[in-house]
């Protein structure tokens, strides 16, 4: 069964910057995709960026462009997202997600979820 655990939220000022963990379990992830989704407070999940694990090709959300980073340790099943210049519509829920197959845009037809982690961005 796949486990994913995020590490990392917390309060950051608006310019600021995070690292968030996400500790993949319980398979191997040679062809899958991992993702980070996030979902604000009355919003619907959005997604942010996906990495595949194999080959490293990644992907982003328009909105985060330019700012975040997704990257993963295949040594340590980890992935990371880096998120620098945060501004306050950066605050959310984080997820960490996992999917066989190439990348989705959505969250529906992913399977595996992690809890989330808290992002919060003052101004």
């Amino acid at each position: 069964q796949v486990q994913l655990v995020e590490s990392g939220g917390g309060l950051v000022q608006a310019g600021g910057s995070l690292r968030l963990s996400c500790a993949a379990s319980g398979h191997t992830f040679d062809s899958y995709t991992m993702y980070w989704f996030r979902q604000a407070l009355g919003k619907d999940r959005e997604f942010v960026a996906a990495v595949t694990w194999n080959v490293g090709n990644t992907y982003y959300a328009d909105s985060v462009k330019g700012r975040f980073t997704i990257s993963r340790d295949n040594t340590k099943y980890t992935v990371y997202l880096q998120m620098n210049s945060l501004k306050p519509e950066d605050t959310a829920v984080y997820y960490c997600a996992a999917r066989r197959g190439p990348p989705l845009g959505e969250p529906a037809g992913i399977p595996y979820w992690g809890q989330g982690t808290q992002v919060t961005v003052s101004s």
